[in-house]
């Protein structure tokens, strides 16, 4: 059975379904993984705390399923530092992480919606995965980020993946990813669509004027966050049925290391269609 270390910040929907589909398959069988504890890193007592009853459905929410929960403010954390010195803030919050951690033992952490950076020494400590909204050999950034670099690049296609976290953020080993096209029906009609505003207008302004409302925009980001949630558990569930496992920060089948991602492209899109 695998252990997981959940970690997120619990701030919307998103975070209580994730939780909720890896426990609904852990339940029916499927998903042969048990929940070693969920950190938080607000506790709900901070003011102000705009997220206060989204975040306090989280907590019902893992408490109900018998979860262990941890919480450590980064709000009212060492604010002394918080501005004066950031990668200090980070080395004594991840020793304070580690305090409330190091008896609950867990064999992969998943960051889940989880809103801050681990330290350097957590993640050299423990092994952890995460999501990046592109494919491995695609733009790094948030997701804004990367579909603006699409559209600028005229891409053809898009996904997601799932990588080790290492030190240096965003570049750890890729782990599984799920690609989709962004041409062909239901798309291309949205890229004339562009090519028609861009005839008066540069891009940036229209980064400017509509934003994340352009069509085209919207439409890849929709079909790429449906993806994100079955290729989370698709991924845990390589790891629980040990088909794969991390090594020295690498991945690894048996003794042999991997030289390159799973593509589970057609387990996500069979997760979608059902």
């Amino acid at each position: 059975m695998l252990k997981l270390g959940w970690f997120s910040t619990g701030r919307g929907p998103g975070s209580r379904n994730l939780l909720r589909e890896v426990m609904e398959r852990k339940d029916d069988g499927t998903l042969d993984v048990e929940f070693s504890f969920v950190f938080c890193n607000w506790d709900n007592t901070e003011e102000p705390n705009p997220k206060k009853d989204q975040r306090q459905m989280f907590f019902d929410m893992v408490e109900g399923y018998g979860i262990p929960l941890i919480t450590l403010s980064w709000k009212t954390f060492r604010p002394d530092l918080w501005d004066s010195d950031p990668s200090e803030w980070r080395r004594l919050y991840g020793i304070e992480i580690r305090k409330r951690i190091q008896d609950l033992g867990f064999d992969l952490g998943i960051l889940a919606g989880y809103m801050l950076w681990i330290d350097d020494e957590t993640c050299e400590q423990y092994d952890f995965m995460n999501l990046h909204p592109a494919l491995p050999t695609g733009p790094k950034g948030t997701w804004q980020e990367v579909i603006w670099q699409l559209i600028r690049e005229g891409a053809d296609e898009q996904g997601a993946m799932m990588h080790i976290v290492t030190p240096e953020w965003d570049r750890g080993a890729a782990l599984t990813y799920c690609r989709f096209p962004i041409r062909g029906k239901g798309y291309d009609e949205l890229w004339a669509d562009l090519d028609e505003r861009l005839k008066d207008r540069s891009l940036d302004d229209i980064i400017d004027d509509i934003g994340i409302e352009l069509p085209l925009f919207k439409k890849i980001r929709e079909d790429g966050a449906k993806r994100e949630l079955p290729l989370i558990v698709e991924t845990i569930r390589q790891f629980a049925d040990g088909n794969v496992h991390i090594k020295e920060k690498n991945l690894y089948k048996g003794d042999t290391r991997l030289e390159g991602p799973f593509d589970l492209s057609e387990q996500v899109d069979k997760n979608i269609e059902g």
